[in-house]
């Protein structure tokens, strides 16, 4: 190999040793940020009445890590600038300064639901309202505040929805049904439907209208989530129709 020869192969492994070293640079400043930003997050205190601010970011976090750690759009905001809620159980990481509207599960007084619920694929409607009830009462909502509507099947549950929503008598309803694929293309006509139904019942009416319809290929897959290892989906839909109950009344009553 000529002199030549081995000053071009000398710079090139030298070249290939720089870029693994960048590389490997990369990967180091990407585990910084991750591992700051984990810590940093986790150390504020959160609290439901206040937004606190979060600490300052470490020095040795490069000036371009730091513009491009959390980013909004076209609007770069660096960690020393958010501030950490309580929402339920979970933290909310938002932007310190501004205002925030959450609905709380825990203030329900004086709030009244109202529950349309499909008689077509009873065994697992019928699970998925116990779920709701449940939720409700877990929630220290009054009997006496839950009104229960029965309808034949899914595909009725929008028209009832806007008109008891337009009643001025509840704060959200709480769609309930099964729609279980069969043979035919039938399932989805009324899956479809009925999604773009309650959306457009609550869009009408001003009122939340939460949707709780399962739709499922099966039997097997409606049982998991009435109640089932995949938990019950009316409990959950409860639990929205709670809290957009208590955003509405508390935050964005007219």
């Amino acid at each position: 190999m000529g002199q030549t020869q081995k000053l071009l192969f000398k710079e090139k492994a030298f070249d290939g040793e720089r870029e693994r070293e960048r590389e490997r640079e990369r990967e180091r400043e990407r585990e910084i940020m991750a591992s700051i930003a984990a810590a940093e997050l986790g150390r504020i205190r959160c609290s439901s009445t206040s937004a606190l601010r979060a600490p300052k970011a470490s020095p040795f976090l490069r000036e371009s890590a730091l513009k491009n750690l959390v980013s909004f759009s076209s609007v770069r905001v660096p960690p020393a600038y958010l501030s950490c809620s309580t929402h339920g159980r979970y933290h909310v990481v938002v932007a310190a300064g501004n205002r925030h509207l959450v609905g709380s599960v825990t203030s329900t007084k004086g709030l009244r639901f109202a529950v349309v619920v499909a008689r077509f694929n009873e065994i697992i409607t019928n699970l998925l309202l116990e779920g709701a009830l449940q939720t409700f009462r877990h929630y220290s909502v009054k009997e006496d505040d839950i009104t229960v509507i029965k309808v034949p099947g899914s595909f009725e549950i929008p028209v009832v929805a806007q008109k008891v929503g337009k009643s001025g008598d509840y704060h959200a309803i709480l769609c309930i049904g099964a729609v279980i694929r069969g043979d035919t293309t039938h399932y989805e006509a009324v899956a479809n439907s009925v999604a773009s139904g309650v959306l457009n019942a609550g869009l009408s009416s001003g009122i939340p209208c939460v949707f709780g319809v399962l739709t499922c290929d099966n039997m097997e897959q409606a049982l998991n989530r009435a109640g089932g290892k995949s938990g019950n989906k009316g409990a959950e839909a409860a639990l929205t129709a709670i809290e957009m109950a208590s955003l509405f009344e508390h935050h964005l009553k007219k």
